[in-house]
């Protein structure tokens, strides 16, 4: 929803150049530790009393202006950078869903989050971080002890329209077959045997070898899209041998026999499933493709980037200006901060100018068809209109709901957002939302919804009352009828485990739980730590009909003898016949000394 959203959204030593004619921010001595709040510039010598010094970049400022009950970030960015990325165990225990030996506090927002201005040591500081530090590999982390130890219940694919066979997962279960690597076998050559479905969790399956009933004691996980899961039949398909595993070669003595019984009617993958999921992981977004992205420093405003690398969907798009390409910017494809080349311009938007003149060699714009359609809108009648307010979620934390106003209306149905009691004098850090955004709401629904509200900084009539606010302030709430009442039957459940990406430092995809779900709003918590991160995100984003290939439902294939026979090829009369042989007692140097019985297809 807000992906890549960047909490240093504040670069104090950068302007604000557009299409627009948009003032320039005068330079800052760099001498001088330096505030900005609400627009205003404060500069205090070092060593004055009620100062304190930033933990992370070393920055100095005014007490009261950082975060965490002890003074020890100056922003929230800061907090987050210590706590999960200069550390490395912290990032590892987050991938892990434990708690980390050290947790930092997110705090409410301050006024631009009242971020120091010594920005370009921070900046350095964060670079040479990322040059130094080493990938975190996920090899410590297992989904399936985590599931099983805590019998936990993990989302299913079916929720996750954007992800790969997100639309064509079909009605893989339990006791879905599958043709696996056996594993439990001595023979020099790799072998299969069959397997059902225990239980799923997203894209990985327990599984049971065949004929092990009610003895779980060789369960083991995996990733049912992996190269070594074939639906039945395919073993005889490839030539591959069919051999049951050494711990239960004594149960029976007619192994065709035994396959035959538990295989009829039994459900298996359908025979072209690997091919979709190859389908499902081409994407449109091609690296060197270029497209308008929200500046992650000046919310206000979009940039030119281009595409880096694509992973699951994902991009990773380099500002175009950024010559050591660093200064990146993660998002999904089909997320609502990217656009088209000439977006900007042609809604009204703010946009920073390029300094770079033309295009570099290999670069091309976007087809404009890539990105997410927005749903039309009728502007000609009763609208939002400026000054109007609202209630919408903070992109700079993504945890709260809070009092908002429309700032600015574009055309296409997009709004300019700000939060109340914490935006810049310039306008800086407003933000786009399209009029069908799931991320804004009309007045009283945190209050219907029993949903914390955040209200305006500053503001002392507490409780907050909405009625009271519009009266002080003369001002009109948005009219509900033009808020997106939409609710999709997602899928989603409290209590569904899932990997969800860290919006404030989205880089990371971490171990997460489904808390609360508020018609298609899901509040995220990362598990293992506090709820001031928990995100409030949309439950569906689908895919482009344009651009997917993978509409029609996968159904799974059923055995059921006879009719069947092309999809399984196991029936008796076949292993009986001339293409299957049955070998008994191999020799000792294939199976240690124990009978071996293996169904194998002749050339």
């Amino acid at each position: 929803m807000f992906d890549g959203y960047d909490s240093c959204s504040e670069d104090t030593s950068s302007s604000s150049s557009s299409e627009e004619s948009e003032e320039e921010v005068a330079p800052l001595p760099s001498n001088l530790p330096i505030i900005k709040n609400n627009g205003q510039v404060y500069t205090y010598p070092d060593g004055k009393s009620g100062m304190a010094t930033c933990e992370m970049c070393g920055m100095v400022g005014v007490r009261d202006a950082f975060y965490s009950k002890t003074k020890r970030f100056c922003s929230v960015s800061c907090s987050r950078s210590y706590s999960s990325n200069s550390k490395k165990a912290s990032i590892l225990a987050r991938l892990q869903g434990k708690p980390p030996t050290k947790k930092a506090k997110v705090l409410q927002k301050q006024p631009l989050v009242a971020k120091l201005a010594a920005y370009a040591q921070y900046q350095a500081t964060l670079q040479n971080q990322a040059k130094t530090k080493a990938a975190v590999s996920m090899e410590g982390f297992s989904w399936g002890n985590y599931i099983n130890s805590n019998s936990f219940i993990a989302a299913p694919v079916t929720c996750f329209k954007h992800a790969p066979m997100g639309t064509c997962w079909g009605d893989i279960s339990e006791n879905v077959r599958v043709e696996v690597p056996n594993t439990d076998c001595s023979l020099p050559t790799k072998v299969f045997w069959i397997a059902g479905i225990v239980k799923l969790a997203g894209y990985n399956a327990l599984l049971r070898y065949e004929g092990f009933e009610n003895d779980s004691g060789l369960d083991f996980w995996c990733n049912i899209c992996g190269s070594d899961i074939h639906p039945v039949g395919w073993c005889a398909a490839s030539g591959k041998p069919l051999v049951p595993p050494r711990t239960i070669q004594h149960k029976y003595t007619n192994w065709k026999a035994f396959l035959v019984k538990r295989l009829t009617g039994a459900k298996t993958l359908p025979p072209d499933f690997s091919q979709k999921v190859s389908e499902s992981m081409q994407y449109p977004f091609k690296p060197c493709m270029r497209v308008e992205v929200v500046d992650k420093r000046h919310l206000c405003r979009t940039r030119v980037a281009v595409v880096e690398s694509v992973i699951g969907g994902r991009l990773r798009l380099v500002y175009e200006e950024s010559e050591d390409r660093t200064d990146d910017f993660w998002c999904h494809m089909h997320s609502p901060l990217i656009h088209h080349i000439g977006w900007s311009r042609s809604i009204g938007h703010r946009f920073k100018r390029s300094d770079i003149t033309k295009k570099q060699d290999g670069h091309f714009d976007t087809p404009p068809h890539l990105f997410a359609k927005v749903k039309e809108v009728d502007q000609t009648g009763e609208w939002f209109k400026e000054g109007m307010k609202l209630e919408a979620i903070d992109p700079l934390n993504l945890s709260t709901i809070c009092v908002a106003t429309i700032r600015k209306v574009l055309a296409d149905g997009f709004l300019m957002i700000g939060i109340d009691g914490s935006e810049a004098a310039d306008g800086s850090d407003w933000f786009c939302y399209h009029a069908t955004s799931p991320s804004i709401f009309p007045v009283g629904f945190c209050e219907i919804n029993m949903i914390e509200l955040t209200p305006p900084r500053g503001y002392t009539k507490l409780p907050f009352k909405w009625f009271d606010y519009l009266r002080e302030t003369g001002s009109i709430a948005a009219p509900v009828k033009l808020f997106n009442k939409d609710v999709p039957n997602h899928g989603f459940r409290v209590g569904m485990k899932l990997e969800a990406v860290d919006l404030m430092e989205p880089r990371l995809i971490c171990v997460a739980t489904v808390t609360r779900i508020i018609h298609r709003l899901l509040r995220i918590h990362f598990d293992g730590w506090e709820e001031e991160y928990d995100q409030w995100v949309d439950s569906s984003r689908e895919s482009q009909s344009g651009s997917s290939k993978q509409k029609k439902k996968a159904k799974s294939q059923q055995y059921k003898g006879h009719k069947k026979m092309t999809t399984l090829q196991l029936k008796e009369e076949l292993i009986d016949g001339e293409d299957y042989n049955f070998l008994q007692g191999a020799s000792d140097q294939e199976s240690n000394g124990s009978a071996n019985f293996y169904i194998k297809q002749e050339p």
